[in-house]
């Protein structure tokens, strides 16, 4: 007979903990929140101190009852839930619906879901922290008096199904802003003059630098037709040889936003994605005879601190496998951010001496590459800094600098592990000079002019995005993900190569909330209200009076939009094609997964067909029809027959125009990170075009 209920979230965080706890306790899973505000109704007693009114969710009537058979049999109700505000909430709603005495020590929280962690964190249970309750409260409650207010609006003055929160709207103008800095972007030109030197069969290059030792830019074709007259005929002549040893140091651990910036740069893995997989392994996974077990700590952190062990067993491993000399001798979380509220541990494997080749076995290709990538990094985070040869020779001709820069790894440090991606897909490569020496007289085999235009900025990826939230203080690392799918699904941003782009309607909302709004939109106060939730955490402010402050303002300016905001008709866009069906012209419309075409004549006529794009390629199988660009329900690209469904012919890769030389077939367009590969689709023929 057991002696304590245990309740978690998740059946798989139940199933792992368990194995830990034994048979005095019985584990089972509340499936999130129990209770929440109602979705019919605001749900909120502005009157009466922004009271909130709870009612039980939906289907939890039976987990609920459940619940509460299963507590009548035992002596003691401990409530485990994730260690953050929103576990805090779901223990504090659990308890209220089990009357269980919120103060009494029923409350256990770990940041690992490992048999020590496990064990330890039941030797200290304590009581329901209401700071943190009533931070998320407070959240929840400002969310619904922004979202319930503003959203009917929009729907009464623009569309039906269109919502405005609070965070997702600044996101949505941050994006809107870097498309109108793109539009009013002018390119202005620039040139380089490249030498091509060779010297002990070794190719290398020279740039440009400047004149009598200043450095000087080429702005048009006048100015570098001056430069090569100067040094024309001339020998280039070594005036300078440095030699520097150059240290890099490994970064720290993932946090959560650094864990989705880096998942999309190596996975291409959306935020979503990540934190669903990164849930998985921290709740356990299946590993054989060790049972079910958690590989990583809690992945909703904004701290880069270790634990002690954690940074004892990482040093164990390192020196075991690569050796003394690739241990840190400072290895600890690096720089901690200032905002960061160091409430958990940074993201790390729960023991390093599991390796993701040792597990991978149990895991999908997903969970696998996730695991791998925590792995690495945390393992880089405590080996020694990189040492790097660098190397930098002027060389000059008649007053006129070239300069040539090169660099070698003379130790790989951490970088024997992980070495972290950027968002432009550049990666440091050794770039080797031959010996070089003051005096010595070289001859260009080639001086390359090269005409340039300065860039736009680019356009954000979902790597981009959440590092910019996060930078400028909004959201919180749990909303970072919920955010970017909520702003595409209502169709204020379309993603576009892996970038986000705004549609017409995203234009016109946050044109609304600009004019209207102008505080839900501005980056320093929805900053400022994350740092007073943060606040109300600490216990350093009341969540009533922060509600209260916000309301006075946001109501009267509710009242100012009800009466003077028109109304704004977003005609559908006529496509080019008529409705097979009735023969009606078809209309671009927006939904869940983008634009589609629909008829005109809804609703008489429900006519929808997705909108395809053909890339000049006939189709290999049916010779009928043409290869169509298409996506798939996730986003993703893929091509198949235009005569579909008579024709079932798909592929992933791009066809091409061209047939293979070798046998005649169909070629396709591979195409990664590093280069883009022309593969035949019957033979062995291939290319490297990239």
């Amino acid at each position: 007979m057991p002696d304590a209920l245990v309740i978690v979230e998740s059946p798989a965080k139940a199933k792992t903990i368990g194995k830990y706890l034994g048979k005095k306790y019985v584990v089972k899973a509340s499936m999130g929140h129990v209770r929440d505000l109602p979705k019919s109704q605001m749900g909120v007693d502005i009157d009466n101190g922004f009271s909130p009114k709870y009612i039980t969710i939906r289907g939890k009537g039976k987990v609920l009852k459940e619940l509460r058979d299963a507590a009548k049999r035992v002596k003691h109700v401990y409530l485990a839930a994730d260690p953050d505000r929103e576990g805090e909430a779901i223990a504090w709603h659990l308890a209220h619906s089990l009357e269980i005495d919120a103060q009494s020590n029923c409350r256990v929280v770990f940041n690992e879901i490992t048999k020590q962690a496990i064990k330890e964190a039941f030797k200290h249970p304590r009581s329901i922290n209401m700071d943190l309750v009533y931070a998320q409260q407070a959240r929840r409650i400002l969310d619904r008096l922004v979202g319930y207010n503003i959203s009917p609006l929009l729907w009464k003055k623009v569309k039906k199904g269109l919502s405005a929160g609070r965070v997702q709207s600044v996101a949505v103008k941050l994006i809107i802003d870097r498309e109108n800095e793109i539009k009013a972007f002018k390119p202005e030109e620039y040139w380089s003059i490249t030498a091509y030197l060779t010297k002990d069969d070794q190719r290398f290059e020279a740039k440009f630098y400047g004149v009598e030792g200043h450095k000087q830019d080429l702005k048009n074709e006048a100015d570098v037709k001056t430069i090569l007259e100067k040094i024309e005929g001339q020998p280039l002549v070594v005036r300078s040889v440095q030699k520097k040893e150059r240290k890099r140091n490994p970064v720290s651990p993932f946090i959560t936003s650094t864990l989705q910036q880096e998942a999309a740069r190596k996975l291409n893995f959306k935020a979503a994605k990540t934190m669903m997989l990164a849930q998985q392994l921290y709740e356990g996974i299946d590993l054989g005879k060790e049972g079910s077990t958690g590989l990583i700590t809690y992945m909703r952190t904004d701290s880069t601190r270790i634990s002690n062990l954690a940074k004892e067993e990482a040093a164990q491993f390192i020196k075991e496998n690569y050796g003394e000399e690739y241990l840190g001798k400072s290895s600890g979380g690096g720089k901690q951010n200032q905002k960061a509220q160091d409430a958990h541990e940074a993201i790390r494997p729960t023991s390093v001496m599991r390796t993701p080749q040792s597990v991978k076995k149990y895991l999908s290709r997903d969970q696998f590459r996730l695991y791998r990538l925590i792995w690495e990094r945390f393992v880089a985070s405590q080996m020694a800094p990189a040492v790097m040869d660098t190397m930098t020779v002027d060389l000059e001709a008649n007053g006129v600098t070239f300069r040539a820069t090169g660099s070698k790894v003379k130790f790989p440090g951490f970088m024997k592990v992980y070495i972290e991606d950027n968002d432009d897909g550049k990666k440091e490569e050794n770039r080797f000079l031959p010996e070089l020496t003051e005096g010595e007289r070289l001859e260009a085999e080639e001086i390359e002019p090269k005409q340039h235009f300065t860039q736009p900025p680019p356009r954000y990826t979902e790597a981009r995005l959440v590092k910019t939230l996060e930078e400028k203080g909004i959201g919180r690392p749990s909303t970072y993900a919920p955010t970017l799918d909520t702003i595409q699904k209502r169709g204020y941003v379309t993603l576009e190569d892996r970038r986000f782009v705004p549609t017409e309607l995203g234009e016109i909302v946050i044109e609304l909330m600009e004019e209207f709004f102008p505080e839900i939109l501005d980056v320093g106060f929805t900053a400022e209200m994350e740092q007073h939730l943060d606040e109300i955490e600490e216990g350093k402010e009341n969540w009533q009076k922060i509600l209260d402050e916000f309301y006075a303002g946001f109501e009267k300016r509710l009242q100012v939009a009800d009466e003077q905001m028109k109304n704004v008709e977003i005609e559908d866009e006529v496509a080019d094609e008529e409705c097979e069906k009735c023969g009606r012209h078809m209309v671009y419309k927006i939904g869940r997964y983008g634009k589609f075409l629909a008829c005109s004549g809804f609703p008489e006529c429900r006519n929808t067909k997705p909108i395809v794009k053909e890339i000049g390629v006939q189709c290999p199988t049916c010779t009928k029809g043409q290869i169509v660009e298409r996506k798939s329900k996730r986003n993703r690209v893929f091509y198949g027959c235009s005569e579909y469904p008579d024709c079932d012919f798909v592929s992933w890769d791009k066809p091409l125009p061209r047939p293979c030389p070798k046998c005649n077939s169909l070629l396709v367009e591979k195409r990664s990170k590093k280069h883009i590969k022309v593969q035949c689709t019957q033979c062995d023929y291939e290319e490297t075009s990239q």
